[in-house]
């Protein structure tokens, strides 16, 4: 059991709910992948995001003020050389949410995952060589990371009234990177 789940029971009705799970490491191509390590990726961004998801459809309210938003990477629409664990683990986020807005239907529940590019974090420098850190800059059409105030208006909007008919979607917040 995860040490957080004891403590969702005390919780009966929330409006909105956001899962952002991010495992990422290390670079290894899938041949040299430890099943350890691709296990401990997809427990925290996949496994950690359904269980998320399961006590929120659980949970969030009803009446056109639902919402569910969680968290993937534009790397689960391409394919990267040694991202494969992560990639797989971010591909099934987004399976996952447009399952459970269809499972949602009629409750007045919206299900949507935001898909940022290379946002500028201490996690995004972690184990990164400056020239790494370069590619990911001049990606984007607009040659530059992304910031978490990019990110925030989205994720903002998806929670309020506003996003209502917004439903069963991957949003690509990228800078051009995925065109």
């Amino acid at each position: 059991m995860l040490p957080f789940l004891p403590s969702v029971s005390a919780v009966s009705a929330v409006s909105a709910v956001s899962a952002a799970a991010i495992l990422l490491t290390s670079f290894p191509s899938i041949e040299n992948t430890p099943l350890e390590d691709w296990q401990r990726i997809m427990d925290v961004n996949a496994t950690g995001t359904f269980l998320v998801c399961q006590e929120a459809a659980k949970r969030v309210t009803v009446g056109g003020h639902g919402r569910i938003i969680t968290f993937s990477s534009i790397f689960a629409q391409g394919v990267r050389a040694g991202y494969g664990a992560y990639i797989a683990s971010k591909a099934a986020v987004e399976a996952l949410t447009k399952v459970l807005a269809k499972e949602l239907r009629g409750r007045c529940i919206t299900v949507n995952c935001v898909s940022p590019g290379a946002v500028a974090t201490d996690m995004l420098n972690a184990g990164r060589n400056e020239a790494s850190l370069q590619e990911l800059r001049v990606a984007p059409v607009l040659e530059r990371l992304g910031r978490t105030e990019d990110i925030a208006p989205l994720v903002s909007f998806l929670a309020s009234d506003e996003g209502e008919w917004v439903n069963g979607q991957v949003i690509r917040i990228d800078g051009g990177t995925v065109i």
